[in-house]
């Protein structure tokens, strides 16, 4: 263990900057999770430009915060609206509405999602905390081949995040490799399609398509979506928020297994919150004493969801930080933050980085510290964020997607760039495509491209090479069953059913 390392990382998170920062995204993701139609992968996209205004790793701490408060806050809206803020949210919704409304008890099932996602994010922080070095001090021994090897499995996900058409999954994803390809070829010297202008030389901007595919976007659908809405004030009284003691004892088993169960999730890279929270809430009705209370307020369907969609959080990070893949969707935006801000996810990010490492470590407990320190004390505040009529918000969105863009490069060509994004995510969003697999391509095609070129260098050009280095072999082998898994799932069920 690297003392210095960690005596750097407290100094970092303690900065009163950097620790603000940290503090101000924990807020803003409860407040993001919170409002329907909003989405953890806006949330840090919107604000990814401020993390330009910090010196070293603070923004991107603030961008942690960001993450983990919005997938709490999710639940908020999820028991009070029965509308989950986010999807990894709608499972809480089954008892969580049913406690608020029918048995008039808003506050405790508050508290006792509180509880469980603040128990759920600590714990895969702590998992991250201990398994990402063991893992990383494996993945030194890499080389070109599988660097190449895990571009390509972080890549065949995309059949995983894409929650509808895996073909429209598929085609997201070349249109990100496409993407990746433009400007100047690093190796070759050679200009790829930049049309005849220099703005495209060194590629598109990162961030004015981040702002624009997931920002933007879902600014203009919910423009769409509020047209001629009524306004609707819900009033929403608070009681007690802190669990009993008996609530406690009651749910504590089914947090810690959740919270494994999501943390184990998180890891495999194209799950997410919402395939965890369903998971940990089937797995809580099943070991559960009170089955028949499931569906009519029990608090373990409350604390089982959330602690599993929470402690996905930690776990996503583990393969993104050790290995460069992202987890879901927002720790995808996550690994091109770290990249923008000169930090190479991967084994030799805790080499030659370590003090940023633990800083990214114990940033992620500093942010699920806070997000239940606000959840018990300032719930009743965060519970009015569900009044905020959107002919109010939307417009604030709006103008600081334009501003978050320009602010980037101080560049006007970057604001048509997160414009023109903008309307095709739109439209991509409204024939069912997923913008993760878009920015996944975007942000692996390099990465793949580069280590495919080295590694054939390596060998003189024998295809071999991929086949002879037996953890590049296996890794390939994955990626190819991942790609295929759409068509191979059904398949064997239908094998199944007949010798059945």
């Amino acid at each position: 263990m690297n003392i210095d390392a960690i005596i750097a990382a407290f100094g970092n998170v303690l900065t009163p900057v950097n620790l603000v920062g940290l503090i101000f995204g924990v807020a803003v993701g409860i407040v993001v999770g919170a409002l329907p139609g909003l989405s953890v992968n806006m949330g840090i996209a919107l604000l990814f430009p401020l993390t330009f205004s910090f010196q070293g790793i603070g923004g991107i701490l603030m961008l942690l915060g960001v993450y983990c408060g919005a997938i709490y806050g999710g639940s908020i809206s999820a028991i009070l609206l029965k509308t989950p803020g986010t999807p990894a949210s709608a499972a809480t919704t089954i008892d969580g509405y049913p406690m608020a409304t029918k048995y008039a008890q808003p506050g405790r099932a508050l508290g006792l999602s509180t509880f469980a996602s603040t128990f759920g994010g600590i714990f895969s922080a702590i998992c991250l905390m201990i398994f990402s070095p063991l893992l990383a001090s494996v993945a030194l021994q890499f080389s070109k081949p599988e660097y190449f090897a895990l571009a390509m499995f972080g890549i065949s996900i995309i059949t995983s995040v894409s929650s509808g058409s895996v073909l429209k999954g598929l085609m997201g994803g070349l249109i990100g490799l496409i993407i990746a390809t433009i400007g100047v070829d690093a190796m070759s010297g050679k200009i790829r399609m930049t049309f005849g202008t220099t703005y495209l030389l060194s590629g598109l901007s990162f961030v004015p398509v981040l702002i624009g595919l997931f920002a933007f976007s879902q600014v203009l659908t919910s423009i769409e979506e509020a047209y001629g809405e009524e306004y609707v004030k819900h009033d929403i009284k608070i009681k007690r928020v802190f669990p009993t003691f008996a609530d406690l004892k009651e749910v504590i088993v089914t947090v810690v297994r959740s919270s494994v169960i999501g943390t184990f999730i998180g890891c495999v890279p194209g799950t997410g919150g919402d395939i965890a929270s369903f998971i940990s809430y089937d797995q809580a009705k099943r070991w559960s004493r009170h089955k028949e209370k499931f569906g009519d307020g029990a608090p373990e369907g409350i604390c089982a969801p959330e602690a599993g969609n929470n402690s996905v959080s930690g776990g996503a990070m583990i393969p993104m930080l050790t290995l460069g893949i992202p987890g879901d969707g927002a720790t995808a935006i996550m690994l091109g933050a770290l990249m923008v801000q000169g930090m190479q996810p991967g084994p030799l990010l805790f080499e030659n980085q370590a003090p940023q490492v633990y800083t990214i470590f114990l940033g992620l407990l500093a942010a699920n510290f806070f997000m239940g320190l606000f959840g018990f004390s300032l719930i009743r505040a965060f519970v009015q964020v569900v009044n905020v009529p959107k002919k109010y918000l939307m417009p604030l969105i709006f103008v600081m997607t334009f501003v978050g863009s320009y602010a980037y490069n101080n560049s006007i060509t970057d604001v048509f760039v997160m414009v023109g994004f903008g309307f095709l995510g739109y439209f991509l969003n409204k024939l069912e495509f997923s913008m993760s697999a878009i920015v996944i391509g975007i942000i692996l095609g390099s990465m793949a491209e580069a280590n495919f070129r080295g590694a054939l260098m390596m060998s003189d050009g024998s295809m071999m090479i991929f086949l002879t280095h037996p953890i590049c072999a296996v890794f390939l082998l994955i990626s190819l069953i991942s790609l295929l898994s759409p068509v191979l799932g059904p398949m064997v069920k239908k094998l199944r059913g007949k010798k059945g």
